[in-house]
């Protein structure tokens, strides 16, 4: 990421949003692909899985990352979510 300081507090928020007691999720606004590049690189060993809301059994793959503890993104997320994504 960029050393500017928004992007210095954006990766401090999803560094807190993803730790292991964390009950929440971080959603990102991300025009230049910067978030999901560094994203990529820090979660590449973990096995990343990258998915959008219209690939065809993206339901299948997020629920075996959440069994596995495999990191997600969905990327190209719209205004409203997929009732099954609502905790």
């Amino acid at each position: 990421l960029p050393t500017d300081q928004m992007s210095l507090e954006n990766a401090i928020m999803v560094s807190i949003c993803t730790t292991p007691k964390s009950k929440r999720w971080p959603m990102m606004i991300d025009p230049q692909g910067q978030a999901l590049k560094w994203i990529s690189r820090m979660e590449a060993k973990s096995g990343l899985k990258t998915i959008k809301l219209s690939d065809q059994g993206y339901i299948r793959t997020l629920e075996q990352a959440i069994r596995n503890g495999t990191p997600v993104i969905i990327k190209d997320v719209g205004e409203t979510l997929d009732p099954a994504l609502d905790p």
